[in-house]
């Protein structure tokens, strides 16, 4: 794995920290391939992953030096959005601790995960327009579905920066905490997640992603594979016996 991205495995969850420090986690070529890298390793051994920046920064955006060379063909490759893609796509979820600056690619890529958490210092959003570009690895949808179309406008449309707390007070993280005490808030949340049954977290995450025309067949199709699961039976008939234990 490449040394912009520190990886470290628990028995819950796989934390990955975006580690360009000196750039403020700038998302470079190097760390697109990194996360590709580990993408690749998530599908084919699914766990729950934790996203974080190193030195009180999630990532300050893309990196600018490596942008501004790009021309019409790497934008329709899709270097980031093809990424963001991926992550978003991983079966177990994924979670993002968010500290300090979350801007532009950074903030894209802290869309892509299903959970967020932030710090007093969250500074997130997309100045991308001031740039001469416009966020196109996944903001202009996904931030919309996440934030509704008014807030997401005017960031998008003005490069508002949202600071911790409105972010969330518009429901962009779900909780807000000091550095530790967030990376431990989403170590909490993996936990939780390992003690589910995986199978039937995979079948909710794909059923949430899936476009509206898709339900209800999709939760119905979804519902009678793990309707003929071993592990339904057998969580269903702990469940009862506990039940009966207590009464």
């Amino acid at each position: 794995m490449s040394a912009t991205l520190r990886i470290e495995e628990f028995d819950t969850h796989v934390l990955a920290t975006l580690n360009r420090p000196e750039k403020r986690n700038a998302i470079d070529q190097d760390l697109i391939d990194a996360l590709h890298s580990l993408c690749e390793q998530l599908e084919a051994n699914p766990r729950t992953l934790v996203l974080t920046g190193a030195g009180g920064v999630f990532a300050a955006g893309a990196d600018i030096a490596q942008l501004r060379e790009r021309r019409a063909a790497d934008a329709r490759a899709g270097i980031n959005t093809t990424c963001f893609v991926r992550i978003r796509n991983l079966p177990m979820p994924v979670i993002a601790v968010l500290d300090g600056y979350a801007l532009g690619g950074g903030a894209e890529l802290a869309y892509a995960a299903d959970v967020r958490i932030g710090t007093h210092t969250l500074k997130i959003g997309n100045p991308e327009t001031g740039l001469g570009i416009l966020a196109a690895a996944g903001a202009t949808w996904r931030l919309r579905e996440i934030i509704g179309e008014p807030l997401a406008a005017e960031i998008l449309l003005t490069g508002r920066v949202l600071n911790a707390d409105e972010a969330l007070a518009a429901q962009l993280i779900t909780h807000l905490d000091e550095p530790e005490a967030a990376l431990a808030k989403a170590a909490d949340l993996a936990a939780r997640i390992a003690k589910l049954d995986p199978q039937a977290t995979q079948a909710s995450k794909r059923a949430m992603m899936a476009p509206r025309s898709m339900h209800p067949q999709i939760d119905l199709a979804e519902q009678a594979i793990l309707f003929e699961s071993p592990e339904k039976m057998r969580r269903m008939t702990e469940f009862l016996n506990r039940k009966k234990d207590r009464a």
